[in-house]
């Protein structure tokens, strides 16, 4: 592995400053309030939210910035006090079965507490929510099911599976840990192409469990690449290897991440879809960068051949970099994000070109992993 310049040590650092003073401005202009995504810069606004998938990534952050401050100085304390503050009103959606997302609100905060204390009632917190997770499995077709429907698999899932990995790994539940492995073989099958690339959606017959067709909700149509799909992909493939060390997940990651750097630009932050028409390819995705950068330098621990290993950790220095030295929002006072150009739901008018909180998160834990 190679070590980081002072340059970009500094650069990095800056950042993760940075990334401290507009979350403690955002939670003290709106305290308890928990944000998806900006317009025109502002957290707080009438913007539909669609689902509320992002709200363990605010807390995430905290926990990130507790871990890292000077032990018992008054910023450590801050940031306990509030990562605990907005991390505690999540724990009954532990039973939350109307959604897909209970690894995004549970991995980024409790599991980042847990390792913290050792408190017991905070994994039962963990474990619970991974049973509950696991309730989404379709037996016919062997996948974890989205919240569009039964016939329904997002590549998301890949990024959410991991809560369910966690469970079965600290129970020895093996009925929950072929779950997790089943639907992301299932995944692998159905929405990574064989060129790396990937779908959003698949559709199955609920009646048969057959896979019917691959199709998007927030891509440029169902056989495109949208770019953060893809880097969901990157990024759950490489936690279902590192908690299975089944060698098609860590093979799946690297072709995920190998279509990222071969079809991305030359500083690495993508188009919002890599199929999108030319005239639509100039919207960028920050956030795809910042969750691809965070994959990336868990991949590269985990890759076993040196030579890919250092490639994957320096595309992941060569994002960060083009997203602290072009994307973030210091040159604009009124900005409350960190990272500018991130985009949720183009099809929708959600969230495009502003900050989005899985962008701001994903790259606080690049940041982290990074530096420390």
């Amino acid at each position: 592995m190679i070590h980081l310049s002072n340059e970009s040590g500094e650069l990095f650092t800056q950042a993760f400053g940075f990334a401290q003073k507009q979350v403690r401005r955002l939670i003290e202009k709106n305290p308890g309030f928990y944000p998806l995504y900006t317009k025109n810069g502002a957290w707080k606004h009438e913007g539909p939210a669609w689902t509320h998938w992002c709200d363990g990534f605010l807390p995430g952050m905290m926990w990130i910035f507790h871990k890292h401050a000077a032990p018992d100085s008054a910023d450590s304390k801050y940031w306990l006090e509030n990562a605990i503050k907005y991390t505690k009103p999540l724990e009954p959606r532990k039973h939350d079965k109307e959604i897909h997302d209970l690894g995004f609100l549970f991995l980024s905060t409790y599991y980042r507490w847990y390792r913290l204390t050792r408190e017991p009632a905070l994994r039962e917190v963990l474990l619970e929510a991974g049973r509950t997770m696991a309730l989404r499995y379709k037996e016919k077709g062997q996948y974890l099911k989205s919240f569009v429907g039964d016939n329904s698999l997002f590549i998301d899932i890949m990024m959410n599976v991991g809560i369910v990995f966690y469970a079965a790994r600290e129970t020895g539940d093996r009925r929950l840990r072929d779950i997790a492995v089943r639907h992301s073989l299932t995944t692998r099958r159905t929405l990574v192409r064989g060129d790396g690339s990937t779908a959003h959606e698949g559709i199955f017959d609920t009646d048969t469990g057959e896979f019917l067709r691959q199709t998007t909700h927030q891509g440029y149509r169902g056989d495109s690449c949208w770019s953060r799909g893809l880097t969901w992909a990157l990024y759950g493939f490489t936690t279902a290897y590192e908690y299975s060390r089944d060698p098609h997940f860590l093979q799946t990651a690297g072709a995920c991440a190998d279509y990222y750097i071969s079809h991305s630009p030359a500083d690495g932050v993508p188009p919002w879809d890599f199929n999108a028409p030319a005239e639509n390819r100039t919207l960028l995705d920050t956030s795809s960068a910042a969750i691809c950068a965070s994959g990336l330098l868990r991949l590269c621990r985990l890759e076993p051949d040196p030579l890919k290993a250092h490639l994957y950790w320096s595309c992941a220095v060569q994002i960060l970099t083009t997203l602290c030295e072009k994307h973030l929002a210091k040159s604009d006072p009124k900005w409350e994000g960190i990272l500018r150009g991130g985009v949720y739901h183009v099809h929708k008018g959600l969230g495009v070109d502003e900050s989005v909180m899985w962008g701001e998160y994903f790259f606080c834990e690049a940041l982290e992993r990074v530096l420390w």
